[in-house]
C-alpha cells in the first residue's frame, strides 16, 4: 500500500459522507481506501493507447454483430410479480400502496 489518503483526509471524507466513525473504524477505512487508490494506479500502468474512448459500454453490443459474436439482451418484457396487496398487508406501516419507513438522515 502507498499511502496516499491521510487519517485527516479519511476525517474530510467521512464528514462530507455524513458517517460517524468510530475511533477503530477510521484506520481501517484509511486502508480501504488507500487499497482502492493502489487498485486504480495498477489501472494506470495498462496500456490502452490502442483502445477507442466511449462512454457507453452499449457500443460493444453491436461491436460483433456482422460476425454472430455480439451480445444479446433478454427481451424487457412484462413478468409475473409479487402480489401487491399480499405484501402490503404483511408490512409493519403502509399507507396501503407504499411502504411506510421511519426518518433515517437527520441534518
Amino acid at each position: 500500500m502507498s499511502g496516499f489518503v491521510s487519517m485527516e483526509e479519511v476525517e474530510r471524507v467521512a464528514e462530507l459522507a455524513n458517517l460517524d466513525l468510530e475511533a477503530d473504524e477510521k484506520p481501517r477505512m484509511q486502508r480501504d481506501l488507500n487499497a482502492i487508490l493502489d487498485y486504480v494506479a495498477q489501472l494506470k500502468e495498462l496500456d490502452t493507447s490502442g483502445v477507442e474512448p466511449m462512454a457507453q459500454v452499449s457500443e460493444l453490443l453491436d461491436a460483433g454483430a456482422d460476425t454472430g459474436h455480439g451480445v444479446e439482451l433478454r427481451v424487457d418484457g412484462l413478468r409475473p410479480s409479487l402480489d401487491r396487496k399480499l405484501v402490503m398487508e404483511e408490512a409493519p406501516e403502509t399507507d396501503g400502496a407504499f411502504f411506510k419507513t421511519p426518518k433515517v438522515i437527520e441534518r
